[in-house]
């Protein structure tokens, strides 16, 4: 086909509110990896919560997007997309402004009468409120806004601008923290989302559900959840795999604190936060056609490796440099497992069962991130305090990822055989 009648497809191809779901997509990422990189820090340095109850926390914020947005659809669904980003964009913008307000005078009363761990435990749990429904609202606009023959550039289009936001988000969060403070850093991921709600509302228009689009509800959701439990070989794979998402997510637990603490105290970890998304957005086609050649599983255990392997560099040679050297090799193996995590998934699934399996794909992130932090805050302490050998933690962290990777090898041999797997 030549480019300009291409070109005049993709321009025709969107209706505007898939152009506004989008956009808005880029400040929603841009905040939550804005908070997310600088969160640790915050949390210790300001709030003075040991290594143990960061970690805790952090694992909390970051696990509980990925169980909420196992309901987040049918919610977004029932509500409609342009009302369900309207209050979410709201809530968020709650949220963040919360987090970063959590030492104000005048929130005293409520900190001297409920136990602070508790207090900013819950206000962590409230950005997964929000973002649960705008990923299906966005998605789906995708889907509704766009013509067969572009949707899946659509669907290209929004990768692309959750990766800006994601690389963006750090960055700015860095420059911030550098020039203004920590609590500026929580309050202009408030003030961004909260620039969304208005944008929503005023150019955001309800894109037209197609005739033969099935309505998601509340009960199907649960009892897609209960078939798949009901499913004990793809739930031990799940349950396995949540270790490399344990071991991943160390990045936002484990990193920011390491680095203040036994690296250099004026380090940016925001900006060092910021390579694993400017590598996925530079190197995700090339790594991907390299690695086309390996089947699905051998490219999950790669991944899974080269992943697990990269915080041997921090623990050999901890420098600033030799973090930002690690989370690139980290990024690679995220590059090399994630595409074809999702397709290894969508060949366990029963057949006609790809759609619900592929829903539940995400549980090993939220339940690696609420595991990481426990974990990981516990192990920073055992070595860092208490053996006075910190860069002892990155090789039991590493070990975590490798374990995890001679049981996906053990899992793939005994069920190699096996096509699909009958509920």
């Amino acid at each position: 086909m030549p480019l300009p009648h291409r070109l005049t497809e993709i321009r025709d191809g969107f209706e505007r509110p898939f152009w506004i779901a989008n956009i808005s997509e880029i400040f929603e990422r841009l905040s939550y990896y804005g908070a997310f990189s600088s969160l640790a820090v915050y949390l210790q340095e300001k709030l003075n919560f040991s290594t143990e109850q960061t970690g805790t926390l952090t694992g909390i914020f970051g696990g509980m997007v990925w169980f909420l947005a196992i309901f987040g659809g049918a919610v977004a669904d029932r509500l409609g997309f342009r009302r369900a980003l309207s209050i979410a964009y709201l809530i968020l913008a709650g949220a963040y402004f919360l987090i970063g307000s959590v030492g104000a005078s005048w929130l005293a009363p409520i900190r001297s009468a409920v136990p602070l761990g508790l207090f900013v435990g819950v206000i962590l749990i409230l950005p997964a409120l929000g973002i649960s429904l705008v990923k299906p609202c966005v998605v789906g606009t995708t889907a509704r806004a766009s013509k067969e023959n572009v949707r899946s550039i659509g669907y290209s289009i929004y990768y692309t601008m959750v990766n800006i936001g994601s690389a963006a988000g750090p960055y700015i969060a860095g420059y911030a923290h550098k020039h203004l403070g920590l609590e500026p850093v929580f309050r202009i991921s408030a003030l961004s989302v909260f620039a969304m709600f208005f944008f929503v509302l005023l150019f955001f228009r309800e894109p037209k559900r197609a005739e033969n689009e099935p309505a998601p509800s509340l009960s199907r959701t649960v009892k897609n959840f209960l078939v798949v439990l009901g499913n004990p070989r793809f739930m031990l794979f799940l349950l396995i795999f949540t270790g490399y998402w344990i071991v991943f997510w160390q990045q936002y637990i484990s990193l920011p604190g390491y680095v203040h603490a036994y690296i250099d105290p004026n380090a940016s970890v925001e900006w060092i936060l910021a390579t694993d998304a400017v590598a996925v957005i530079a190197l995700t086609l090339l790594v991907n056609y390299l690695t086309r050649g390996i089947p699905a599983f051998r490219a999950i255990i790669l991944g899974t490796l080269i992943t697990s392997l990269s915080w041997l560099v921090v623990a050999v040679h901890p420098t600033v440099t030799a973090c930002y050297v690690a989370i690139f090799v980290l990024a690679i193996g995220e590059i090399v497992h994630q595409p074809r995590y999702y397709e290894y998934i969508s060949r366990l699934a029963p057949p006609g069962q790809q759609g619900t399996y592929m829903g539940f794909a995400f549980l090993p992130l939220g339940l690696g991130s609420l595991l990481g932090g426990w974990f990981g805050g516990r192990v920073m302490h055992h070595f860092a305090e208490i053996e006075h050998h910190p860069a002892q933690a990155w090789y039991v962290i590493t070990g975590v990822g490798l374990l995890t990777a001679f049981l996906l090898l053990i899992y793939d041999r005994i069920l190699k055989p096996i096509e699909t797997i009958t509920p």
